[in-house]
């Protein structure tokens, strides 16, 4: 009986971190869990696949686009962020390298970034990487493939 209550503890702090996740640093890890969350709220998935740790194009996205205040605003409103991190020296757990491992097989991902938006059954409504021009020109780019609501 213990065991119940603590396998039940677990499974509802993992849960509830998965959410937690999503809510204050806005890129979630956890496919499934972002397709839930995008059919819910009605928005597309942006995905990033990255290097964030030594890819230079991937960095410099992240500097030029991701981090900007006016993209975390945009992002906030209309999409579900999801990093399928490919890091050389940040730890990850097992279960993320092999999700992130047939995400990138399934969408034909040969080079880093590839930013995908896609709708919440995984249907790709744009593929796209590195854009010069600064986050403005970027958030454009996004706005000109998403669903018109």
């Amino acid at each position: 009986m213990q065991k119940k209550i603590v396998m039940a503890i677990l499974s509802i702090s993992l849960m509830l971190m998965s959410v937690s996740i999503f809510a204050s640093a806005g890129w979630g890890t956890n496919w499934k869990e972002a397709q839930k969350m995008s059919a819910k709220e009605n928005k597309p998935i942006l995905i990033d696949f990255s290097g964030s740790d030594w890819c230079s194009w991937c960095i410099k996205l992240d500097k030029d686009v991701f981090s900007k205040v006016s993209f975390k605003k945009f992002a906030k409103k209309n999409l579900i962020l999801f990093l399928a991190d490919f890091p050389s020296n940040k730890k990850q757990n097992d279960a993320v390298k092999k999700q992130n491992t047939e995400l990138a097989k399934k969408y034909g991902v040969q080079g880093y970034p590839t930013v995908l938006l896609v709708d919440s059954k995984g249907k790709v409504l744009l593929k796209t990487g590195y854009k010069s021009g600064g986050v403005r020109k970027y958030i454009k780019h996004l706005k000109d493939a998403m669903p018109k609501k």
